[in-house]
């Protein structure tokens, strides 16, 4: 654990943040049914982070190994089976997240919180870059007693070690529910790469500073 802080410090810099983007696609007013991905094998386990707009983090942690999949959606809120646009009032109190199904014998949890640390800012409150709302807050949201020790000592660890210039805001509150977003949010960078500019402007610069510096994590083509 010590080991990964100190790595952890050594890179503790954002890799830059999504924008608000306002071509975004007509809003698909269809209500997914609940879903509380749960797991079904026991060789698996679920991790529910927060850092922002899914469209890019998404796109960041589907591509490491040890994942099986990211699922884009919204947690931590009181309206049941909201659509994406009852998410962007701000009332529904729910947060953009990712539902992470992911092998522990490949990657840990400590290193989805290390890529989940230095993807995002998590000094600003409610708010990524240009996205600014509760949506865009900054969480972790654990399945067990383990993941919320995790995430409580490598806060406050960065927090302790300056590794950020301001206090970290990051919420750390155990897991409660979870909703999959709209279909064509899932693998959205994947799919409109070429047709939304936003993806090549905002999102594939992002993605490609996380490919240099987590290159040793990623899936094998």
């Amino acid at each position: 654990m010590k080991h990964l802080i100190t790595f952890m410090l050594a890179a503790a810099v954002g890799l830059g943040s999504c924008a608000q983007n306002n071509a975004r696609p007509a809003k698909n007013e269809t209500k997914t049914s609940t879903a509380n991905i749960t797991n079904t094998m026991a060789t698996t386990d679920t991790a529910t982070l927060a850092n922002g707009c899914f469209w890019c983090t998404e796109a960041i942690f589907e591509q490491l190994e040890g994942v099986i999949s990211a699922t884009s959606g919204y947690t931590d809120g009181q309206t049941k089976n909201p659509t994406y646009k009852e998410v962007c009032s701000g009332e529904t109190g729910h947060a953009e997240c990712l539902q992470i199904v992911y092998d522990p014998s490949k990657i840990s949890f400590d290193e989805l919180l290390e890529v989940f640390w230095k993807t995002h800012d998590p000094t600003t409150l409610n708010r990524q870059g240009n996205d600014v709302g509760t949506q865009y807050r900054s969480g972790v949201y654990y399945h067990n007693d383990e993941q919320k020790e995790k995430a409580e000592h490598y806060k406050a660890e960065l927090d302790k070690s300056g590794a950020f210039d301001k206090p970290i805001v990051t919420e750390i509150k155990p897991f409660s529910v979870f909703y999959p977003a709209e279909d064509y949010h899932q693998q959205y960078f994947e799919n409109n790469e070429n047709a939304n500019p936003y993806c090549s402007i905002v999102i594939r610069p992002k993605v490609d500073k996380f490919k240099k510096v987590f290159k040793d994590k990623l899936k094998k083509d």
